[in-house]
């Protein structure tokens, strides 16, 4: 710590008060790396216990005539 009279002058160390450490950085590489690493183990077990999904049948996919409401014209029919 240097004096000009009323001024004072210091270093980045003594005005932090200590060193200058990478702490936090190392912390975010971890918590980030740890984040992938659960994310890929969800994403993998998921998809391992997920059902299989066959191909549609067309039969199911058959839904009901839409009624049209009361004093409107009828909706035409999708599936003619």
């Amino acid at each position: 710590m240097i004096r000009h009279g009323e001024e004072v002058e210091m270093s980045s160390e003594e005005a932090s008060a200590g060193q200058k450490r990478h702490i936090v950085r190392y912390v975010l590489m971890i918590s980030l790396a740890l984040i992938v690493i659960a994310f890929a183990i969800i994403v993998f077990t998921g998809s391992a216990n997920a059902p299989d999904n066959p191909a549609p049948d067309p039969q199911e996919s058959v839904s009901d005539p839409v009624e049209a409401p009361e004093g409107q014209a009828p909706l035409p029919n999708p599936n003619p």
